[in-house]
């Protein structure tokens, strides 16, 4: 690419230096030079912010690429999006988007396939189309929706309460809920949430989240007066997740901590307000509820079982016994319908369905569409009427119906494409990783794809906390295709693809694997003459945007281009912000001595190097990320900005009034899209066709 000389913001170093211990307990001291960095509100972060912007939007201004991506992905986006609807009572509910609108709407009707009326339109709730339905949980009765408002991003949520038949708010509200549900008493009366304490001035978006409580609110009434279910400020670090069963009995508690699929597992009468019973009293697996008879409740579990199995319990008499026993592929998730199970599994990252008895006799396979996902199901208990949503690749998110016990997939919507998805194929084969593993990468191309090392290609991955990525329609990667690009998809380890086996074998100080595995996948596309260094970039976002960090500067000969997305990249400190401190069971603390020289050899920040030429790099972030905090892309660009010696520019791409990424309005959605793909199709030397 031609040089670049950028007017990059000035970004003082400061002489704060953190003190740590090594194994053998010697002192490590560590700089923190960009430390001011980590106040988003101060005026020196905020100018910052505003100088770096400039510069970045000055850049994308000159490439000719970034007003043609956005009018062609605005084209692209603006097609009607049905999600997979549900049923409650005798209406029928589903999220619709009918093309360009910033927030998808919420409808319901009193058949599956309409007519739909809105229930609920978040657009009208701001100017700017930042505020979004982050949460909507219906009364069994279908009277009555709780819903959860997100602002600006933030994971911060306000419930509300609307009446179905009437469309009209009720005055309950209630604040400070986080990482939560709303679970509905059988009669419709009252939900559980669970909550935190409001944070403390200036502390809203970075103040650390701990000491959940689990809350009961009865409809009418103010949340000052709300019941305290669950509280343990002995245990910190613990979250609630509550689930009333089908029948009425048993409230059912999942106790997590921090994002370990491992959890407790407690029940009592819903009716009682005695002890509890402790199924599981240890974080020794998951134990995930699936639906109950009577005294039995139906679990999914990876105890002794890590690709998972189905098991039944009585809490009476605490028999228990396998229901659906581990098999060879990973068991995703399972839903109940009448007389049995609907059981979804992952080979080799794409989906199947399988139905089930009660007593764990196979049934027979779900037939899907193709290769690709399921984007949503919805059973209940006591109706054969099922929904799932599917996608692929090539394919946008349709919903089906599904009539148990043997009916076949009826499509609700035919989503129109705006593209000639049969121009294009997706092929899967596997890398060979440092020590051997096989790891699956889907490459997505147009048919006859040369293989002379000249394809400009972006190769995707995540790898952390037991999350699968599968096939997925993305308007945003169709755009890409078509000027001729190449998009491949990396399952890695550390994610959830083929059981807690899989997902361990990237965590703590095994976390190089993951990077280990990228890396093998970028090496394979150059072997077989897909790309070359030349003309390969990489992106990931959060646990991803750490993996495209620690790639880039173990291996910056690799790449040409680098999108770190909203990513954790100082390893170091991200325990001390929000709800960082719940990652440590994928990563530990660097405040553990056995952990911290593991966090310090791969953490992003602390290896960058002076004098390194790096790849042309566009780091991504919001200022109202809760999640993962703007401070680690600012003080991770600001290093990189330093340490650069060559001439790939280095940019910081800062949202305002956006955060980690859910409920991001379609016009800043397609906005960021088309600045990617622009310095993207410029940092790879540009297409192969127009």
């Amino acid at each position: 690419m031609p040089p670049v000389t950028l007017p990059y913001p000035e970004s003082p170093r400061g002489d704060h230096v953190d003190i740590y211990a090594d194994a053998q307990g010697a002192e490590v001291r560590v700089p923190d030079p960009y430390r001011w960095l980590e106040d988003p509100d101060s005026p020196e972060t905020r100018a910052w912010v505003e100088a770096q912007n400039r510069v970045t939007d000055a850049y994308l201004d000159t490439l000719p690429a970034r007003a043609a991506y956005r009018e062609r992905l605005t084209a692209l986006w603006d097609f009607p999006r049905g999600g997979t609807p549900w049923k409650r009572g005798e209406r029928y509910f589903r999220q619709h988007n009918p093309g360009l609108l910033n927030q998808p709407v919420l409808q319901v009707a009193d058949g599956p396939r309409g007519p739909w009326r809105i229930l609920l339109d978040p657009n009208a709730l701001s100017t700017d189309g930042t505020v979004a339905l982050a949460g909507a949980s219906l009364s069994e009765d279908g009277g009555r929706l709780a819903y959860g408002l997100q602002s600006g991003g933030s994971d911060w949520l306000t419930w509300h309460v609307r009446d179905v038949g009437t469309g009209e708010d009720t005055p309950d509200r209630i604040e400070w809920s986080k990482f939560s549900g709303a679970e509905w008493l059988p009669d419709g009366s009252g939900f559980y949430y669970s909550a935190y304490d409001a944070p403390g001035e200036g502390e809203t978006l970075t103040g650390t989240n701990r000491n959940q409580r689990l809350m009961f609110h009865r409809v009418g009434t103010p949340q000052a007066e709300d019941t305290l279910i669950v509280a343990r400020p002995d245990e910190p670090d613990w979250g609630f997740s509550p689930r009333v069963t089908h029948d009425g009995r048993y409230l059912v508690l999942g106790v997590w901590m921090g994002t370990s699929p491992k959890n407790l597992l407690w029940v009592r009468e819903l009716t009682s307000d005695g002890p509890w019973t402790e199924l599981v009293p240890d974080f020794r697996a998951s134990f995930d509820l699936i639906g109950s008879e009577g005294d039995v409740l139906l679990l999914k579990t990876d105890e002794d079982a890590p690709r998972g199995k189905v098991i039944a319990w009585n809490v009476v008499t605490g028999e228990r016994r396998d229901l659906i026993p581990e098999g060879p592929h990973k068991l995703e998730y399972v839903s109940p319908v009448p007389g049995g199970l609907l059981a979804v599994t992952l080979e080799d990252a794409s989906h199947r369905v399988r139905l089930y008895g009660r007593d764990g006799t196979f049934r027979r396979e779900v037939a899907l569409p193709g290769l690709g996902s399921l984007s949503g199901l919805e059973t209940r208990e006591d109706d054969p009427e099922v929904f799932l949503g599917f996608t692929s690749f090539l394919t946008p998110a349709t919903p089906y119906r599904l009539l148990l016990p043997d009916g076949e997939l009826e499509p609700l919507a035919d989503p129109p494409l705006t593209f000639d998805a049969s121009a294009y194929e997706v092929t899967q084969e596997f890398a060979t990783s440092r020590d051997g593993t096989r790891v699956p990468l889907f490459i997505v191309g147009r048919k006859g794809l040369p293989r002379d090392g000249k394809n400009p290609t972006l190769l995707y991955g995540y790898g952390g906390f037991n999350i699968s990525l599968t096939p997925a329609f993305s308007p945003s990667r169709v755009a890409w295709l078509e000027r001729g690009g190449v998009y491949v998809q990396a399952n890695l380890r550390g994610g959830g693809e083929y059981g807690e086996e899989w997902h361990q074998a990237g965590t703590l100080e095994r976390k190089q694997n993951v990077f280990d595995d990228f890396i093998a996948c970028a090496e394979h596309l150059i072997e077989t003459g897909v790309t070359s260094p030349a003309h390969l970039g990489i992106q990931g976002g959060s646990n991803g945007g750490l993996l495209v960090g620690a790639c880039m500067t173990q291996r910056p000969d690799l790449f040409a281009a680098a999108i770190p997305q909203v990513g954790v990249l100082d390893m170091l400190r991200y325990p001390h912000f929000t709800i960082g401190w719940a990652w440590a069971s994928d990563y530990g603390r660097a405040d553990d001595p056995q952990m911290f020289a593991t966090l310090l050899a791969y953490s992003p920040l602390h290896n960058l190097k002076p004098g390194t030429t790096y790849p042309a790099t566009l780091i991504t972030t919001g200022d109202h990320d809760d999640r993962v905090v703007p401070a680690h892309s600012f003080k991770f660009g600001a290093e990189l900005q330093r340490c650069q010696a060559g001439e790939a520019p280095t940019l910081l791409r800062i949202q305002t009034r956006a955060g980690h990424g859910a409920g991001k309005p379609t016009t800043l959605v397609i906005e960021e899209a088309a600045d990617v793909w622009a310095f993207l199709e410029q940092a790879l030397g540009g297409m192969r066709t127009a």
